[in-house]
């Protein structure tokens, strides 16, 4: 079973959130990582930029497919993990710390509640077979 850390929300595209006050660190999740393999190319959304929810905000390439990277909740792009540059493996090792992706100012905080709790994405694997 993939870690699926207890305080974040959950899409169903396998993107987390973790609120930060008026600001949302998103990545994607340990299930997520796994399904790609090796992570060889991170495509990062660009800072000011505004986004909606479902939106495409970048490109995850690994070494067996290549994936849309949806942004799980509406805001303006504040700061990207330029880090995944240079070490895009970085996600494939620390999903949730070193290997997040941006930070969004949030356009509406209630946006939040409307995402799966870590309970419910645990489900939401279970009955995808996973």
């Amino acid at each position: 079973m993939a870690n699926v850390p207890e305080e974040l929300k959950y899409s169903k595209s396998h993107e987390w959130v973790r609120i930060e006050g008026s600001q949302a660190v998103i990545g994607i999740t340990d299930f997520a990582q796994g399904e790609l393999s090796d992570i060889v190319m991170v495509e990062l959304p660009q800072v000011g930029r505004e986004v909606g929810t479902g939106d495409s905000i970048g490109v995850i390439e690994a070494v067996k497919a290549v994936a849309d990277l949806y942004s799980p909740i509406s805001g303006k792009v504040l700061e990207v993990n330029t880090n995944l540059s240079a070490s895009p493996e970085t996600i494939n090792s620390d999903p949730y710390g070193e290997g997040w992706i941006a930070k969004l100012e949030l356009a509406d905080p209630s946006e939040a509640e409307k995402l799966m709790d870590a309970a419910a994405y645990k489900e939401f694997l279970a009955t995808q077979g996973h």
